[in-house]
Formats: C-alpha cells, structure tokens, sequence
C-alpha cells in the first residue's frame, strides 16, 4: 500500500467515524415504535386495533426495510424481506397474518437492539480516533501548563506520561484504523441476524416458490395440451376425415365414374399431404427434431437464421444439458427473439450462451424502443413460467429508448463434448 492509498484510506475511514454519530438519532427514533406497535393487539377486541395495526405495522416494516437496504450495501448482499403474504384480504386475516408471523417480533426485538448497537458501533469509532489524536497533543499541552509553573509544582510523572502519551495515541489511532470498519460491519451483521430471514423461514418461503411453480407447471402443460388437442382436432384430424371421405366416395365412383374417382384420389392425396406436413409441424413444436439431432448449440443456430432479424450469436458450451433443459432453454430463446422481431422494432438482435458454475446462462438482446415488462398473460410471463419450473431465473433490462436484454438462468449440469460457436447470421 502506498502514501497515496493510505492517505485515501484514513480520509474514508476518519469521514466514516465522523458520521456515524448522525445515525445515532434515527436508531432512536425507532424506540417509540416499540409501545406503538404493541398497542393495537389489545384494541383488537374493540374493532379500532384492527384498523391501526396494519397501519402502524406499515410504518414498523418500512422503518425496518430502511436498514436491510443499509445492512445490504455493507454486507454486499440483499437481505431478504422475510414477511408472509396474507391468504386473505379481508381485515381480520390482516391482523392474523401480522400477529401470527415471527418477522413481526423479530422487528419489535430489533428496535431496542438496534438503538444500543448503533450508539456503541457510531460512538466507539469517534472514540478512538479522538483519543488517539490527544495522545499526540497531550505533551505539548503538558509543556504548555508548565510554562507558567514552578518545576516543584509539575507532577514528577509528568516526564513519564509524555513519553507514554504518543505511544497510546499510536495505539488508539492503530485500533481505529482498524476498527471503524468492522463496528460498521458488525452493525450491519446484527441486522442481518434479526431482521433476515430464518432457516424455517427461508425453508417455508422456498416450498412457497416450488408450489407456486408447480402449480405454474401445471398450468403450461394442462395448456399445451389443449393446444395439441386443438391442432390435433382442427388441423390433422380434420383432414384425415377428409381424405376418409375422398376415398370412400372414389371407391363408390371408381367403376360409373373413373375421371371423377380419379380426381377425389388427387384431392386425397393432396390431404395426406397436407396432414402429415401438420403432424409435422406439430411434432416440430413439441420436440424440435433440429434439438434432438444438433443439440442446443446448432437448434438455436438454425432458431437465428430463421428469424427475421439478424442475429449475431455467440455460444460456448462444454456439452449438452438434459433434454428436458435443452427443450426449455430452446423454446424460450425462440418466445424472446419472435417477441422481439414483433414488438420491439429492432434492426438487430445478439444471443449469448454460456454454462458456468452449473447454471446454464442465456442473454437476448436487441437494439429496439425497449419498454418490454412481463404481463400476466405475455410471451415473457409464459417465459418465466417454463423457465420455473426447472428453478430458473428470468430477468429482464428494458429501459424506455432500449436496448433491451433478457437473462435467463437454468442450474443444469453438461454432459461430455465441447461446442462453441461465434457467428453473425441474418
């Protein structure tokens, strides 16, 4: 470390010891919301507590969300929101949703907790500091009182402190230095202690996460089931009772009528035709044959040149993931470029693909208006589901103006057999 670095380092450390004590009034403040949040529970049973809990709740919550966000940025993590969703909206489901989640007395038991620690970790730095400057002071104020003293009045220690004096104040301003920012992350620890989610918590807000998705799960394939009965029923089926139809009715004009038996049987085969390119097709859209024989790398090559837009693609995979991932992976690229060939008025668009740390990682982007969001019923929301229901991520960065980039994560592990690739197609 250099002067330079060390200098930079006493100005951060001695602004941050200078500053603490301004958090000093804000932990305080949040002593009176103790009594005020416990003093809805009894009014409860005369119908007010019912609607001053939730209220004063709010107030509690935000006030203990301020210093997760604060906790967050020290730690360099984000410290989860522990509290449960009510099943109910009605009121009274309100009040036993509070009353009955552990987040809410963790809350309680942080706010005196959080005001001693605050004043011992925002107090003890300024402290140090403090006293290690006056151990280098003291001698020249020592020197400065015996100035005007007789030498028997001077203390015959006097000599002895003014040796010991500077070694203290290297001591104390060697403790600060080192110190001030760990009573900042010890701070920060507390905080993460009480207001973070608990293994039961945390255990109970996962199997919320896997039911939500299984139930997501279900739903996509109950749909795509209909969509394959759908297909089935109007497109391949039909055709098939027609071409059942052509033939019987040529069977019954083959010997009165050839030339008109003769073009049923054309117009059968056509059917045929024209049934089996559906089943195909259909087929295609259940399990694309390109996956199957290429894997994802060449499926998602092939998905970029058929796509409208030019679309520069960069792969680099150490293998090929289970097939049920690669399906998933697949169809969500091809939902993300269609969607962006339609709505986002791109001239462009670039694919990224990687697999690190046993999670497979996708980026979609394009150079068009942005604005794109995740509604209830959208292709990104469909994305999202599919993407679920193998604990996958999507996230999505769309801007007003664009660009926008589309991240999906899969955990997957790769089987042997390395494939990259770097293109631009059109």
């Amino acid at each position: 470390m250099n002067d330079t670095e060390i200098v930079r380092g006493v100005k951060a450390r001695l602004r941050t010891a200078i500053l603490a004590p301004t958090r000093i009034p804000l932990a305080l403040l949040g002593l009176p919301l103790v009594p005020l949040q416990l003093l809805p529970f009894p009014l409860v049973l005369i119908t007010i507590g019912v609607v001053l809990l939730p209220l004063i709740t709010k107030v509690v919550r935000a006030y203990a969300n301020r210093y997760r966000r604060l906790a967050g940025k020290v730690l360099g993590e984000e410290i989860p929101v522990p509290y449960r969703t009510p099943t109910s909206t009605g009121p009274v489901a309100r009040v036993r949703a509070i009353a009955t989640d552990p987040a809410t007395w963790r809350d309680l038991a942080f706010l005196p907790v959080n005001a001693i620690v605050t004043v011992v970790c925002s107090l003890m730095p300024l402290v140090l500091w403090t006293s290690g400057v006056l151990g280098f002071l003291m001698p020249f104020l020592w020197a400065a009182g015996a100035d005007g003293l007789e030498y028997s009045a001077i203390d015959e220690t006097t000599p002895g402190n003014i040796l010991l004096a500077p070694l203290l104040g290297t001591l104390y301003l060697s403790l600060a230095w080192w110190l001030t920012p760990v009573f900042g992350r010890l701070h920060a620890q507390v905080t993460r202690r009480l207001l973070g989610p608990t293994a039961n918590s945390a255990l109970a807000a996962r199997v919320r996460v896997l039911a939500d998705s299984r139930a997501d799960t279900v739903d996509a394939q109950a749909a795509e089931l209909r969509r394959i009965e759908r297909d089935l029923h109007d497109g391949a089926q039909a055709r098939l009772v027609a071409l059942g139809m052509s033939l019987g009715m040529a069977e019954d004009l083959i010997t009165r009528d050839p030339e008109a038996a003769a073009r049923l049987l054309t117009e059968a085969r056509q059917s045929s035709s024209q049934a089996l390119s559906e089943l195909r097709d259909l087929v295609r859209g259940i399990h694309p044959p390109v996956l199957a024989d290429r894997g994802l790398d060449g499926a998602l090559r092939a998905l970029a040149l058929a796509s409208p837009l030019p679309v520069e693609v960069d792969i680099v995979l150490d293998g090929r993931p289970e097939a049920p991932v690669e399906s998933a992976a697949y169809f969500a690229v091809a939902e993300t470029l269609t969607n962006a060939a339609k709505h986002s008025g791109a001239a462009g668009a670039w694919l990224r693909v990687r697999h690190e740390d046993d999670r497979l990682t996708l980026m979609i982007g394009d150079d068009g208006r942005g604005g794109a969001v995740a509604t209830e019923n959208g292709g990104l929301r469909g994305i999202e589901r599919r993407l679920a229901a193998f604990d996958g991520t999507l996230g999505i960065a769309s801007p007003a103006g664009g660009p926008t980039i589309v991240t999906m994560e899969l955990p997957c592990v790769l089987s042997s057999g390395k494939t990259s690739s770097s293109s631009a197609t059109g």
